[in-house]
């Protein structure tokens, strides 16, 4: 009986001191570097948007924060990468309205659940896409697209980068809204989409506003329309879709950041609350609205309600247009 009373006690002992050492860890988080994966390649609106908030981080942490470029298989690459890591806040990963919503309806078997396998942290952005045309497109206004569209039925292309991507979305639903046929040429890249678009080669594209804005300015593309429901500061003149006559167009790109489920809630919370001070920041607020986009924290409870939300409105859209589901 002594001897079990003993064992007993180690045990208890042994259990608290692990807890005690758990505990410890968390608070001391980071201690060392943090990998952040973005699931897409370098120099696009989700890897400079990224970066740019995660180094206000890692100076609000302490440790750096280095981004991990994993693209391919619109973003499914990246977020098993994510998936499989250890859940000690040392690997943290950039999810968006792609990976975490659309994708969800787009695929018939997502190598990763959402709702199992990550932990939301927070939201970091919302970005808008515009409505562009070569400038050298007949075109004047948003109604003279559908005109055209509705006069040439089949034969106006639009293009973006990937299937599922808000252009792609953003595309099928003007389609809807307008009542207008058109064909979808997806690529690799949204600049090989721009280019395209640039020698005349499609129609017009919804591009994110980070890449638009400056094709604009250089008068090589024009806006007809914005996806937000409001004007972008950075294109005061330019009306929103809506305005401009497809009534309850919206389409807005956000981006945040997730971790492997089972993640510590006091990790989690640590990140977030330096997600929070990094959003709160004015040289961060500047960066991001130079790429008009503009800094949307949220907590992790209200992130995953925008992710289900979010996956409901595109699950839909996408049966109502009936693009095939991807293998």
């Amino acid at each position: 009986m002594q001897t079990n009373s003993i064992f007993k006690g180690i045990t208890i002992a042994a259990i608290g001191l692990g807890i005690a050492s758990a505990s410890h860890a968390e608070s001391m988080y980071p201690e060392k570097p943090i990998k952040f994966i973005v699931p897409s390649a370098a120099g696009g609106s989700p890897d400079v948007l990224s970066r740019v908030i995660a180094t206000a981080m890692s100076k609000d942490l302490g440790q750096s924060i280095v981004v991990e470029n994993k693209p391919g298989a619109a973003g499914n690459i990246g977020i098993v990468q994510l998936k499989r890591a250890r859940n000690d806040g040392y690997t943290i990963g950039y999810g968006n309205i792609n990976t975490l919503s659309v994708n969800q309806a787009l695929f018939n078997k997502l190598p990763y659940d959402v709702n199992k396998d990550l932990a939301p942290v927070g939201q970091m952005f919302s970005i808008y896409n515009v409505l562009i045309i070569p400038a050298g497109s007949p075109a004047q206004s948003v109604g003279d697209l559908i005109k055209a569209a509705k006069e040439n039925p089949g034969k106006l292309s639009y293009g973006a980068s990937g299937v599922g991507t808000t252009g792609h979305m953003g595309g099928e639903l003007f389609k809807s809204l307008a009542k207008i046929d058109a064909l979808f040429i997806p690529y690799n890249s949204g600049p090989a989409a721009l280019q395209d678009l640039v020698g005349g080669r499609l129609d017009y594209m919804f591009s994110n506003s980070s890449e638009a804005i400056p094709l604009i300015q250089s008068g090589k593309v024009r806006p007809l329309g914005v996806s937000n429901s409001k004007r972008l500061a950075l294109l005061p003149k330019v009306p929103t879709v809506a305005e401009a006559g497809v009534t309850g167009y919206e389409t807005v790109s956000w981006g945040g950041i997730v971790a492997p489920a089972g993640t510590p809630p006091e990790v989690i919370a640590k990140l977030n609350k330096s997600l929070q001070n990094a959003l709160n920041d004015e040289d961060v607020k500047n960066s991001l609205a130079t790429f008009g986009a503009d800094g949307s924290y949220s907590t992790p409870d209200e992130f995953k309600s925008l992710i289900a939300s979010e996956a409901k409105k595109w699950t839909s859209i996408i049966e109502d247009a009936g693009i095939p589901k991807l293998d």
